[in-house]
């Protein structure tokens, strides 16, 4: 929304606005506008993507982003395919590039993102592990456990328990 306003407030007409990913109608910008929008972007906490490299990268990152966090219904299909159909690139190209840039592994960024989305719901308190395990599309509480004590030292349910100590302030 904030994207969209700016871009509003700058008289710049959009056609597609989507996580990372704004499509103008205008095709191309004056020099002036383009700052204008660079400056108003970074204010805003976000940049302009210039490389290409970097804007594929930021877009796999979108698509992953949306499947772990926003995404309710389960994968019908491994990442790779997704991602290929997503970005319609071959994933051999994608997986690479991401190698390159990041310093991790595609399918890592994902687990990554998906501990996050656990981590989320774990603290909620609304959802059962079993079913954050099926909402997060693994194919059992002990694959999603395995990987969360991997990823962040401790198992599901110490996480839990953690979150019910008293913070600092509330002493």
């Amino acid at each position: 929304m904030a994207v969209e306003k700016l871009l509003l407030d700058q008289h710049l007409q959009a056609v597609k606005v989507q996580l990372g990913e704004v499509e103008l109608q205008q095709p191309s910008l004056s020099e002036k506008a383009y700052q204008q929008l660079k400056q108003g972007l970074a204010h805003l906490g976000f940049e302009l993507l210039e490389d290409k490299k970097k804007a594929l990268v930021n877009q796999i990152k979108a698509c992953i982003v949306q499947l772990a966090h926003y995404n309710q219904e389960p994968l019908k299909t491994n990442l790779s395919a997704y991602l290929s159909k997503q970005l319609h690139t071959d994933y051999t190209s994608l997986s690479n590039l991401f190698s390159a840039e990041e310093g991790n592994t595609i399918e890592h960024y994902y687990i990554q993102q998906k501990i996050e989305r656990a981590k989320e719901l774990l603290s909620y308190g609304e959802l059962t592990l079993s079913e954050i395990a099926f909402q997060l599309n693994y194919s059992s509480v002990a694959h999603l456990s395995a990987q969360f004590k991997k990823e962040t030292g401790l198992t599901p349910s110490q996480f839990k328990n953690d979150l019910k100590r008293k913070t600092l302030d509330s002493l």
